[in-house]
């Protein structure tokens, strides 16, 4: 095998090819998270994207994306932003990973979303979790009897509360695939404050990111595209979601509501709203990701696996890494994977979400004196 190093955007037209070829081959790639376009966005907004190009007598056998750090540090492309990452490759091929990261330039490569049983990482998984996914092959009416199967009370709960939301607010109205660039802003902005009330860091705080995001919602192809959906009461957006799609699999990945509109669950509402209207756009699954809200638990018809682990050459950065990042990781793990920690660390993070902001609102008042937002209880 000859590994060849380049950035995404130096690609040529028959390499981006064969990488779209390579990835519907395999049904365990489509994940646009794992497409060309992604990762040639995010080259043109990261310096240190770089993408393997894996041949051998027979032409293009793979492409292994990553980020290359300061010293040989390794990531997934995109990592805290996405939630799938690997080879795109045929689907037998067996690289030494430690030869992959030397030819990288890389010392360590550490992954938590990797696709699950590729031969060349394999070795390295730690874990394997499951990642819920709503699947829409059997039909869309198919995939609700499962909703309705896994938890009756929560869809009678959530159909009474999207009724009131109509009956008091205004007819309700979904918008799928929405290329209004001012219904996006509405959305970051919705999720920014949720950043911010839960104590989260915010993403969209970093130009960059809200670049992306801008540039993913250009995107239409057959083959891949930014999904941008809203849920209107009367005129009045309430509840949204940004995601990514192939041509078959939408993947979660900013979704939010105004909380004016709190008390109908309008997250759950649109959720659903949204699963129809891609079923009906021809998608075959919507991808939630692994771990987190209890929600996806009840909207799951079935499961994808996703892998956690660690590859790295001796060395002293791979040595200082280790120590700096795997507890962590561990930790983190165990507090997704278990809903009661999950909504104890909810809370504690919301605390300080709360505690910063009244913070942020005395600095701001003239006079010291933070009054009681609108509301409150």
């Amino acid at each position: 095998m000859n590994i060849q190093i380049v950035r995404p955007g130096e690609l040529g037209d028959s390499e981006r090819a064969r990488w779209r070829e390579l990835q519907k081959a395999d049904p365990n790639l489509d994940n646009p998270f794992l497409s060309v376009e992604f990762a040639v966005a995010m080259d043109r907004l990261r310096d240190y994207v770089r993408v393997a190009v894996i041949t051998d007598g027979n032409g293009i056998q793979g492409f292994f994306p990553y980020e290359r750090h300061a010293f040989g540090i390794g990531k997934p492309l995109g990592g805290f932003l996405t939630t799938c990452h690997g080879l795109i490759s045929i689907p037998e091929l067996k690289l030494d990973a430690k030869a992959l990261l030397r030819a990288c330039k890389l010392t360590v490569f550490d992954f938590d979303h990797l696709v699950a049983g590729q031969p060349t990482f394999a070795p390295y998984e730690t874990d394997v979790r499951p990642a819920p996914v709503m699947d829409f092959t059997a039909g869309f009416e198919a995939w609700l009897e499962q909703v309705k199967s896994n938890s009756p009370k929560n869809l009678k709960t959530v159909r009474y509360k999207e009724r009131k939301l109509g009956r008091e607010q205004g007819e309700l109205r979904f918008e799928w695939a929405s290329a209004d660039p001012e219904v996006l802003r509405t959305l970051l902005a919705w999720k920014s404050d949720q950043y911010r009330r839960t104590g989260r860091v915010d993403r969209f705080a970093q130009p960059w990111i809200v670049e992306l995001t801008d540039m993913m919602h250009a995107e239409n192809s057959p083959d891949f595209g930014g999904v941008l959906t809203m849920l209107y009461a009367g005129d009045v957006p309430v509840a949204g979601h940004f995601g990514l799609r192939t041509a078959t699999t939408l993947v979660g990945w900013f979704p939010a509501y105004d909380t004016e509109f709190a008390r109908y669950s309008p997250g759950i509402v649109h959720h659903l709203q949204m699963a129809e209207a891609a079923a009906k756009a021809g998608l075959h699954m919507v991808d939630m990701g692994k771990g987190g809200k209890e929600y996806k638990d009840w909207l799951k018809s079935g499961v994808l696996y996703v892998a956690e682990g660690r590859i790295s050459r001796p060395s002293p950065t791979a040595a200082v890494h280790w120590i700096g990042r795997t507890p962590f990781n561990k930790a983190r793990t165990i507090v997704m994977d278990r809903p009661s920690l999950y909504r104890a660390a909810d809370r504690v993070l919301k605390g300080f979400g709360r505690v910063r902001t009244s913070m942020q609102q005395q600095e701001e008042s003239p006079n010291g004196v933070v009054k009681e937002p609108t509301g409150a209880s």
